[in-house]
């Protein structure tokens, strides 16, 4: 088959996929299942074969990723459980004056967004925006847009979130790399897209702070007297793998040819695996302990931290799956030829494609797992710097326009108490900022290594 019809049959199979997802409201999984199995057939894999190639890119993303996915879980709700994350959000807040409030908000977004799923960050660190938004009686919006430009920007950029682990998965990138490239992007666009841009957005809307996560003294009391974590115990927790990962990077970089044992334990600390396994180990004790939490609710907390995962679990290795029908067909390659041919740079069209699909489905995800799939074998010929930013300019992309197909959209306007259109303003046009300053970033990046 010629490599028009193999782009073809790509194209009607992303185009299925969106419109299943828009459209039909078909779950992700289940479009992104019936449409990678539909482009194997259509670009004349066969039945059986479509079907093998999507249960083994399936089950070799699960195997990569998943683990990651649930041990992120599971160490999220331990630091939401144990106090960690509100020992975090005071102490920060507590030591800053109304004018850097919002810098501090950044940060404190960008510090929780680290370890945490965006949905569960975002439902954890809203009750902090309308609270610090009440007592320091400044404007809601610009309290809210630097915590939440702080908790996007993380998971849209830096590993261990489900998006970037997956782009680096698909794409073979170095992952400590990648994390270290992600935070030197993630910190100008933070900064953009929160404070400064926070203070436009307060300009254009101008709400009350919502009636919402009021409480009677006697609770506020009760409150404070729970035992938590430390703020530097709750911090080294969670920088543990971050250090673990950019340790085993660091070395690669410094010793590549070595067999040290120095290198040899950095290299198995620094497996994301083992970064992150350690770290929910570690966490069970210095925040289960610091937290005042037995072995039951320790237990407990472990055990529900799970169920809200499976959904993006499947859609992950549905995008693995749909990966691995485009490579055994030779689309994959198809689609790589036509791209080199492209006049735009690969780093911008990466961007571009991550986009298209982010803004047609609404799901960051998606569009993260579609496009490094798209992209896979464009990245062969990239050097490992270079398809690190390949990732991050993939998940930049997918934060582009948030708009009414995304469930973040709507998450966001009910909590601030905002119109659709005084949403746009605000969230979405933050989500825009925050990836037209990622690609920058990016670029830049390239032109340096």
């Amino acid at each position: 088959m010629g490599n028009a019809q193999l782009i073809i049959a790509a194209i009607v199979g992303v185009a299925v996929i969106v419109v299943a997802i828009t459209w039909l409201k078909l779950h992700p999984f289940v479009s992104l299942t019936v449409g990678a199995i539909g482009v194997g057939i259509g670009a004349g894999l066969g039945a059986t074969d479509s079907v093998k190639g999507f249960t083994n890119g399936f089950g070799s993303t699960m195997g990569s990723v998943g683990i990651l996915i649930g041990f992120g879980a599971m160490f999220g709700k331990l630091l939401a459980d144990s106090g960690g994350a509100d020992r975090i959000v005071d102490t920060l807040v507590g030591r800053s004056s109304a004018k850097y409030l919002p810098w501090t908000m950044g940060l404190v977004g960008a510090v929780i967004g680290l370890p945490m799923f965006f949905e569960i960050g975002l439902v954890l660190l809203m009750p902090v925006i309308i609270l610090v938004a009440r007592r320091s009686g400044l404007s809601l919006i610009t309290i809210a847009i630097p915590t939440l430009a702080g908790l996007s920007a993380m998971h849209g950029l830096v590993p261990p979130h489900p998006g970037p682990l997956v782009a680096v998965a698909a794409l073979d990138a170095n992952l400590g790399l990648t994390l270290g490239f992600g935070v030197l992007v993630a910190i100008p666009t933070i900064v953009i897209a929160g404070p400064l841009f926070g203070k436009l957005a307060a300009r254009w809307v101008d709400v009350p702070v919502p009636a919402l996560f009021l409480t009677s003294e006697d609770e506020e009391e009760a409150e404070a007297e729970k035992q938590r974590p430390s703020f530097s115990i709750a911090l080294t927790a969670i920088l543990l793998p971050v250090v673990l990962m950019l340790g085993k990077a660091l070395a690669d970089v410094v010793a590549e040819e070595s067999t040290s044992p120095a290198k040899a334990v950095l290299d198995f600390l620094g497996t994301p695996v083992i970064a992150l396994g350690l770290a929910l180990l570690a966490g069970i004790v210095l925040l289960g302990r610091g937290g005042g939490m037995d072995r039951n609710d320790i237990s407990k907390t472990l055990e529900n931290s799970l169920p809200p995962i499976a959904g993006i679990l499947l859609i992950v290795g549905a995008g693995g799956g749909f990966k691995q029908v485009l490579i055994d067909t030779g689309i994959a390659d198809a689609i790589a030829d036509a791209i080199k041919g492209s006049s735009l740079p690969v780093l911008l069209l990466a961007w571009f494609v991550a986009v298209l699909i982010r803004v047609a489905t609404g799901s960051a995800t998606v569009a993260t797992v579609t496009a490094s799939g798209i992209l896979a074998p464009v990245a062969l010929d990239l050097s490992s710097t270079h398809v690190s930013l390949m990732v991050l300019a993939i998940g930049s992309g997918s934060l582009f326009l948030s708009h009414v197909n995304d469930a973040g959209f709507w998450l966001v306007k009910e909590y601030l108490g905002v119109t659709v259109v005084q949403n746009l303003k605000t969230w979405t046009a933050m989500e825009c900022v925050i990836s037209v300053s990622g690609l920058v970033g990016v670029l830049a990046l390239s032109v340096v290594v």
